[in-house]
């Protein structure tokens, strides 16, 4: 027996679905950011000189690859603006093992491992700690999977 209630309730979800299609087809941006700021605002270039995460000036800034990228001082604003393949973490900072495992993440810039010179970023050091239970493993289905999973 169809109700009031039920219509309403039917004719009301009309125009969230209609948008369910469009935001299936919204592609992810190629690197991880907030309102444009690349990797929280994380000095990249700090995780290879300073072995930790530190965060980056607002006026310290380089703009590559349509974000926005932050650092701690010139000096590495210089060196990332120089070489930005050498210090950019991989899979576009989004979340390693969530690539590994075929979807995208955000990340933490607690969480985070240089391996063979490549910067990888994840979720929390929890999912870190299941990243790095294969880390050969986890970067051949990574690289496979990248950059599909931004589709």
């Amino acid at each position: 027996m169809t109700t009031r209630r039920t219509v309403l309730k039917f004719a009301a979800a009309l125009p969230a679905a209609a948008l369910l299609p469009q935001a299936a087809l919204a592609k992810t941006d190629p690197f991880y950011n907030s309102r444009g700021v690349a990797v929280d605002g994380s000095d990249v270039v700090a995780y290879f000189i300073e072995n930790a995460p530190v965060k980056g000036d607002r006026n310290i800034t380089h703009e590559w690859s349509g974000a926005t990228w932050r650092f701690s001082t010139e000096a590495n604003r210089d060196a990332f603006a120089a070489n930005p393949e050498k210090y950019a973490p991989q899979y576009g900072g989004y979340c390693a093992w969530a690539v590994s495992q075929g979807y995208t993440a955000s990340t933490t810039p607690e969480a985070w491992k240089i391996v063979n010179g490549k910067l990888y970023l994840n979720y929390s050091k929890r999912i870190q700690r299941r990243w790095e239970r294969d880390i050969p493993g986890n970067i051949q289905t990574g690289d496979a999977n990248w950059p599909s999973v931004l589709a």
